[in-house]
């Protein structure tokens, strides 16, 4: 599991991307057709993985070098491209095959861009982290770009349906990584891990759960999903924040919450593969599964977060 979670963004974020340049500046191409339909590929594969891709391997700011690559060959090579010869059905049907490949690959783009528009009414709440620059890794309507509208329906996950509209949040540095190195194995190699979680809002302690161990990257404890969290209730909803750090919940239940208190801090434990703050909304649970309330959508200092946004925060904690 470590190693496909590192090769797979490896292949389809470096080695792809690299082959479809490489293909598209040097290749021989029959004509103009194919060439314009192999500029198609190359492009819309770049803005996919730039919108879609989880850039936690590699840096969020790479696909925008390849979209500098893509346009500076286009503009060199785009009018210098050979005069058409004579058509094989083989040469039609493998220009038509990229362009049609170009046309998938463009419904993901059009299918992520969709998933930056919430599907209801988002709670405003504050941005729920202090110092530091922030990458959105999961976030927004379309389970493209967050993996937690899979438990949006099915009977199987009523039990943690509250969280289908979560977000997930790591901090990265100026060079845009998120830890240094590939996935060490220790928790506190991660650069959110131990930051400072406040309180999003004022609210009522509903639930606050401490004891879980901070899992070594990439295990989960999937039997204590949300790990060491902590719920409060702010008017109508409750809002979950989850996989804090073992020993560092700094709330009891039934205590009011200010908005910026310290309420732990970021860790890895519960249902996590590495470091990162969970958070969501939802309306409220029951006693015996606090998190399958219906799911409400959220925005963080005015804005919606969708996968690969960066919020930089500035604040102390109370």
């Amino acid at each position: 599991m470590k190693w496909f979670s590192l090769w797979l963004p490896l292949v389809s974020q470096l080695v792809v991307p690299v082959v479809l340049l490489a293909w598209l500046a040097l290749g021989r191409h029959a004509a103009q057709a194919r060439f314009i339909a192999a500029a198609a590929l190359t492009a819309t594969y770049v803005l996919a993985i730039g919108i879609a891709g989880l850039w936690l391997v590699l840096p969020w700011w790479l696909p925008v070098g390849y979209g500098v690559v893509v346009v500076w060959t286009i503009a060199r090579r785009g009018g210098n491209q050979p005069p058409p010869r004579q058509r094989n059905v083989r040469s039609l049907a493998a220009t038509l095959l990229i362009g049609a490949l170009a046309v998938v690959v463009l419904g993901m783009v059009g299918l992520a861009l969709a998933g930056r528009r919430p599907q209801a009414d988002p709670v405003d709440l504050s941005f729920p982290l202090g110092s530091g620059t922030y990458l959105v890794v999961n976030g927004g309507s379309q389970a493209l770009i967050n993996a937690h509208l899979g438990t949006l329906e099915g009977e199987r996950f009523a039990p943690y349906r509250g969280q289908s509209y979560g977000v997930d949040l790591v901090r990265i540095n100026r060079l845009g990584l998120r830890v240094s190195g590939l996935l060490p194995a220790d928790p506190a190699a991660y650069f959110i891990y131990g930051d400072p979680v406040l309180a999003p809002c004022r609210g009522r302690v509903v639930l606050a759960e401490d004891g879980a161990a901070d899992m070594p990257p990439p295990q989960a404890d999937r039997a204590h999903m949300a790990g060491n969290h902590v719920i409060l209730e702010c008017g109508s909803v409750w809002i979950v924040l989850g996989h804090l750090q073992r020993g560092s919940v700094a709330v009891q239940v039934g205590h009011i919450t200010e908005l910026g208190h310290v309420i732990g801090l970021a860790g890895n434990s519960g249902n996590s593969g590495e470091p990162h703050l969970h958070v969501h909304a939802q309306r409220p649970g029951s006693t015996t599964a606090p998190l399958s309330g219906e799911p409400v959508p959220i925005r963080l200092g005015g804005r919606y977060p969708v996968r690969n946004d960066r919020f930089r925060a500035n604040r102390e904690g109370s």
